[in-house]
C-alpha cells in the first residue's frame, strides 16, 4: 500500500506538468486529439453492444512494434476460441491505426486508459476481461492492481526487457517485485529475458520462454500482392535499384544522404526511400533532403493526396503504415536508430522480405534479432557512413552474394515461427485454471 500511495502521489505531481505540455502540443500540432478522450475512458456508444462472446480477452499492445507481435497472438486466440470477445488496446494513435488495419480478428479496438484509478475502473467495468494480456513489458501499477481486485487473470506475452529498461527496473526492484507477483504467468522471448524477470522478483515457475511472436506476424504478411500494390503506387518496377532507409532518427538522414550521393556515382539509376521513425519530423527531414542537394523529392503524403511520382529520385515516407510494404522494394536496407544511441529498430521486417539489412552499433533493444540475422549473414553491422557505403558497394558488385544473404535472412525468420501458438496455449491454460474456458 505504501508504494501504491507513493506512486499515485508522483503520478499526480507529474500530471501537473504534463497536462500543460501535452495540451500545448495538441493545440499546436493536432497530436493526441483522437486519443485523449478514449484514454480518459470515453468509449464509443455502441461498444457494449459489440462486446459479446466468451471468454473475454483483453490484449494490450503499446504501439506499432507491439501490434506486430500482438497480431498473430490474437489470430491464434481467435482460432482457439472462435466465440471469444477479444479487445485489442493501444496507447498511441499510430499503433491504433495499425491495429485496425492489421488485427482484424479482434472484436473491438480501443485506447488503453490512463493509469488513474477512476479511469481504469470505468473502462474495466465496460470490458470486464477474464484475462488481460500485456504484450512485451507494459505494466501499469493501478491497472494491474484493479485487475487483480476483480479476479482478472494477467498473462504477459512476448515479454522482453531491453538493457536500458532493465537498469531502470533493477534500480526500483522493490517496487516492481510486487507488481510482477500479481501476474499469473509471463511468456518471454528469450532465456535472457527470463533471467531478468527472475532478478526483478518474479517466481521462476511462472516464467516461460516461448519465442518471439513477431516472426509469425511478419512471415505471414509477406505477399506478392503487397509488393505489387506499393510498387504500383510508387511507380517502381522489379529490378529497380532502391536503397531503403527505415526508421531513421535525427542525425542519421545526413549520413544516409551522403552514402546515397556516393552510390549515385556508381549507380545513377538508384532510388532512395527514406522513412523517418517519427512522421512528425516529415517537414524537417524534407528540408534536410533539399539541403543535401536533392530537389527531386516526393512525399508519400503527396502521393496519397493524388500526386503521381514523376521520376523523383528520393521518396520521403511521412505517413504511418507503409514501412513493411516499402521494404519489399529494397535492393539494400539500412535500419535506423542504430548509428545514433537509440537502441535500434526492428530488423526482421526487412529480413522477412529476403533483404540484407545494414545497421549501426547501437542495437541494445533488438539484440536477439541482431544476433539471428548476423549469424545468417543477412544483418551487417557498420560503425559509420564510410563502412555503410563500402558494405553496400561490395554487395552490389556481387548480386549472387546479395541474393544468398537475403534468402538466408528470410529463412531465419521463417524458421522461428510458432511462438504465437505457444502464447495462445499459455493463455488458454490460465483461462482453464480460472474456469473461464474448457
Amino acid at each position: 500500500m505504501f508504494w501504491t500511495g507513493l506512486y499515485n502521489t508522483l503520478l499526480f505531481a507529474a500530471a501537473v506538468f504534463a497536462v500543460p505540455f501535452y495540451g500545448a502540443r495538441m493545440l499546436l500540432t493536432g497530436k493526441y486529439r483522437r486519443s485523449l478522450g478514449p484514454k480518459f475512458g470515453r468509449l464509443l456508444p455502441d461498444f457494449s453492444s459489440r462486446m459479446k462472446g466468451t471468454p473475454r480477452i483483453w490484449v494490450h499492445a503499446v504501439s506499432v512494434g507491439e501490434v506486430t507481435a500482438a497480431a498473430p497472438i490474437v489470430t491464434a486466440l481467435r482460432s482457439r476460441f472462435p466465440a471469444a470477445c477479444i479487445v485489442l488496446s493501444t496507447s498511441t494513435e499510430t499503433g491504433q491505426e495499425m491495429a485496425r488495419k492489421l488485427v482484424t480478428a479482434a472484436t473491438a479496438h480501443i485506447y488503453y486508459p490512463l493509469d488513474i484509478p477512476c479511469v481504469v475502473r470505468k473502462v474495466l467495468d465496460r470490458v470486464r476481461p477474464d484475462v488481460f494480456i500485456p504484450v512485451e513489458t507494459e505494466l501499469w501499477p493501478n491497472f494491474i492492481r484493479l485487475c487483480r481486485e476483480r479476479g482478472t487473470r494477467i498473462v504477459m506475452a512476448n515479454g522482453r526487457i531491453s538493457p536500458r529498461s532493465f537498469r531502470r527496473y533493477r534500480a526500483t526492484r522493490f517496487f516492481w517485485k510486487e507488481i510482477l507477483a500479481a501476474l499469473d504467468d509471463a511468456g518471454v522471448i528469450s532465456e535472457i529475458d527470463a533471467e531478468k524477470l527472475a532478478v526483478l522478483g518474479m517466481p521462476s515457475s511462472r516464467i516461460h520462454v516461448l519465442g518471439n511472436a513477431k516472426y509469425d506476424g511478419l512471415a505471414a504478411r509477406v505477399s506478392p500482392e503487397l509488393e505489387r500494390e506499393i510498387a504500383g503506387r510508387l511507380d517502381m518496377t522489379p529490378g529497380d535499384g532502391v536503397l531503403v532507409a527505415g526508421s531513421t532518427h535525427e542525425g542519421e538522414e545526413t549520413v544516409i544522404l551522403d552514402v546515397y550521393r556516393r552510390l549515385l556515382e556508381r549507380r545513377p539509376d538508384f532510388k532512395l526511400i527514406l522513412i523517418p521513425r517519427h512522421i512528425e519530423r516529415g517537414d524537417a527531414v524534407a528540408e534536410i533532403i533539399r539541403q543535401a542537394g536533392f530537389a527531386d523529392v516526393i512525399r508519400m503524403s503527396e502521393i496519397r493526396a493524388g500526386r503521381s511520382r514523376r521520376g523523383e529520385r528520393v521518396v520521403l515516407v511521412d505517413v504511418i503504415g507503409e514501412l513493411f510494404k516499402v521494404y519489399s522494394l529494397a535492393t539494400i536496407v539500412f535500419c535506423g536508430g542504430s548509428l545514433v544511441p537509440k537502441g535500434g529498430q526492428n530488423l526482421l521486417e526487412a529480413a522477412a522480405w529476403g533483404k540484407v539489412v545494414f545497421h549501426g552499433p547501437h542495437m541494445d533493444d533488438f539484440h536477439d534479432e541482431q544476433v539471428l540475422l548476423g549469424e545468417a549473414g543477412a544483418g551487417i553491422a557498420v560503425r559509420n557512413g564510410e563502412e555503410l557505403f563500402r558494405g553496400i558497394r561490395e554487395l552490389l558488385d556481387d548480386p549472387d552474394l546479395l541474393r544468398r544473404k537475403g534468402e538466408a535472412g528470410r529463412r531465419a525468420v521463417a524458421a522461428n515461427r510458432g511462438a504465437a501458438a505457444r502464447y495462445a496455449e499459455l493463455i488458454a491454460d490460465v483461462l482453464r485454471r480460472a474456469g473461464c474456458a474448457k
